[in-house]
């Protein structure tokens, strides 16, 4: 490849071949590859600080996995939700993407959010991990990743995309999370796009209720 054509050769592309690689060395040493490669991180949240840079520097990468195998040790080796400390965040996103509202692949997403009472959050958090690492979400090249919020009355789950503009697929993404985890009736979601988490540094404050 010379120079002119790998500059106009589209970064998807390159994700694409490297992935395509990952996976056919993978295959060759007998494991089950992913569609992506995913990152777990953590965030221990200082009660009372909000400020953007604090929350940056609290974000702290746990582990890394692109096959089957791969999930079922780093996940074994998750704490499970109900020991975690409250407030405390739990992100579950593809390789090459922070958890961070300004990242380039969130910034002009959103996301939908669910909130559950502590003694089923995990239920469904481990629900929403499987269908994300096995790539059973419709419009799944849209999602980034997932987050598990715990706080001191309730747990939050959250599930990032690309584009908070098309609404078609923001609301078909609903829908689907909604058939998915088998949400009882009565359960709201609601969406809030990252430009406007940024204006009023919040996450879930002034969100768009879309039943």
């Amino acid at each position: 490849m010379d120079a002119s054509t790998e500059k106009n050769t589209p970064q998807s592309e390159y994700d694409s071949s490297e992935d395509r690689e990952r996976q056919s060395r993978e295959l060759k040493a007998g494991l089950h590859p992913l569609k992506n490669k995913f990152v777990f991180w953590y965030t221990r949240r200082t009660p009372g600080v909000r400020t953007q840079t604090s929350y940056e520097d609290n974000i702290k990468q746990i582990m890394d996995f692109s096959t089957v195998e791969g999930f079922w040790v780093c996940y074994c080796h998750l704490a499970r939700p109900s020991s975690l400390p409250s407030p405390t965040d739990l992100h579950l996103f593809k390789q090459g993407i922070r958890p961070l509202w300004e990242d380039a692949a969130n910034c002009n997403g959103g996301k939908w959010i669910i909130r559950f009472k502590k003694a089923v959050s995990g239920r469904f958090w481990e629900d929403l991990v499987l269908a994300l690492v096995g790539d059973q979400l419709d419009y799944s090249d849209n999602i980034c990743g997932i987050v598990l919020s715990i706080r001191f009355n309730e747990d939050i789950l959250s599930v990032w995309n690309r584009n908070a503009s098309d609404n078609q697929v923001v609301m078909a993404l609903r829908d689907n999370i909604k058939r998915h985890l088998k949400l009882p009736h009565g359960y709201v979601m609601e969406y809030k796009p990252h430009d406007a988490s940024l204006r009023d540094n919040s996450s879930y404050r002034n969100t768009w209720l879309r039943g």
